[in-house]
């Protein structure tokens, strides 16, 4: 997955990734708000973090992007599951509760 860096580098947020690939391409905040069908100045703040781009805006923008869709897709995801949990004193057990059942789903399913 090229998107994801090595352990000692900062992950990067959705809205950066984006951003950054967007003025890579040269690419202005209108050209691609309007592919998505949505206001520059919403797609401004999903670059700044300051609102959540929905799972059809993050698939949508990796195709404008020609970005690694499942990457992105995985920290776009990532960054929900932090949002929900960050504040939580049981945060991590519960984390970790859900990746056994998701592990034990897995197995229920083959």
């Amino acid at each position: 997955m090229t998107i994801i860096v090595n352990c000692f580098e900062k992950l990067k947020s959705t809205g950066e990734i984006i951003r950054n690939k967007r003025e890579k391409k040269g690419l202005l905040l209108r050209h691609i708000s309007s592919q998505l069908k949505i206001d520059t100045a919403i797609l401004s703040k999903i670059e700044r973090g300051e609102r959540k781009a929905t799972r059809d805006q993050i698939s949508k923008l990796a195709d404008i992007l020609e970005l690694d869709k499942e990457s992105l897709l995985i920290i776009y995801l990532s960054e929900k599951i932090l949002y929900e949990i960050q504040d939580e004193a049981l945060g991590m057990k519960a984390l970790k509760v859900a990746e056994k059942a998701i592990k034990y789903g897995e197995k229920k399913i083959k």
